[in-house]
């Protein structure tokens, strides 16, 4: 049977909207299941605490669980493997944190490859890190910490969560810019706490504000700066490091990212309502009694901290002759 010309172009037309509205429909009703939200560092570390705010609101948005997993190791690769080798549909996505931009330097072979497997959503947060030491270390400023230091080689050690980590990072950049030849010694991530409380090893340690905070207000230990540009509403009376050694400024940062060909619909979804979340003033409080300053904004935007963090941490520790194979 032939069809008349305008019933033909009608239902040609018609045809070729169905993939459109077919994805627009799909993005719509996303998610039909739970989610799963996959982290690197472990239950009650900074990244699995946004994880679990983050994966709450989103819950309550879309009606939906978003299940927090826990895949810690190998700085967060164990975690980020996974999520580039999932089905890139929506429902399997990865806490981004920075210390994702930090391997991508640190790291000479990955299964995956950060920066072309992963999709940027939306960042949600950033948060100073404290620069700390134990009471018995006499250094009250971080003048008098660089001459303790520079007085006392070999005293006075740098302590992390482990090779390539955010608190590793940062405590080079600062060797760097203050001149100093300090010894690392790396902990397994939160296990660098008790040796840091204990006291015995004069350490300093970068630690981020959300689990360090509560150590410094009990007096446990004492926060010398914080590593943002300007000081944490948190703690008004410690200065910024970038006062003593201008130019200074690193944090953590936290976001979400997809797999690879993720249907942009569904990280346009996603991107909205990560930013509906993050200007939620509930998760806004919740994230400031951690130390935490929200962030939001679209795809490009994270998509252009990712890029800008990656170039600086690769500075130093190309700098700092710090490779893991």
């Amino acid at each position: 049977m032939k069809l008349p010309r305008r019933q033909f172009l009608h239902l040609a037309a018609t045809a070729a909207t169905l993939p459109a509205v077919s994805r627009f429909a799909s993005a719509q009703s996303y998610p039909t299941r739970p989610v799963h939200l996959i982290e690197g560092f472990g239950a009650g570390s900074a990244t699995d605490i946004v994880a679990r705010l983050i994966g709450q609101s989103l819950s309550e948005q879309l009606g939906q669980s978003f299940v927090v997993e826990n895949r810690s190791g190998a700085n967060s690769n164990i975690a980020t493997d996974a999520v580039a080798r999932a089905s890139p549909d929506g429902y399997t996505l990865l806490l981004i944190t920075s210390a994702n931009a930090i391997n991508a330097t640190l790291y000479d072979k990955l299964n995956y490859n950060f920066i072309r497997d992963i999709v940027p959503i939306a960042s949600i947060v950033h948060v100073p890190l404290v620069m700390e030491v134990h009471p018995s270390v006499p250094a009250r400023t971080v003048a008098e910490l660089i001459a303790y230091a520079k007085a006392n080689p070999g005293k006075l050690n740098l302590a992390s969560a482990g090779i390539g980590s955010t608190t590793h990072a940062a405590g080079e950049m600062f060797k760097t810019m203050a001149g100093l030849d300090l010894l690392h010694v790396p902990y397994r991530g939160a296990q660098v706490f008790p040796a840091l409380l204990a006291g015995d090893v004069q350490q300093v340690y970068f630690g981020p504000l959300l689990s360090s905070i509560g150590y410094v207000r009990a007096g446990q230990l004492r926060a010398l700066a914080v590593t943002t540009a300007t000081r944490s509403p948190m703690l008004p009376d410690v200065p910024a490091l970038s006062e003593t050694l201008p130019g200074y400024e690193a944090s953590a940062w936290f976001g979400i990212g997809a797999p690879k060909r993720t249907p942009e619909e569904i990280i346009e979804r996603l991107n909205k309502e990560v930013n509906v979340s993050v200007a939620d003033p509930k998760l806004q409080a919740r994230l400031a009694d951690l130390g935490g300053m929200v962030l939001g904004g679209s795809p490009a935007d994270f998509a252009k901290l990712i890029s800008d963090e990656v170039k600086k941490w690769s500075r130093v520790m190309l700098a700092a002759n710090i490779k893991r194979e």
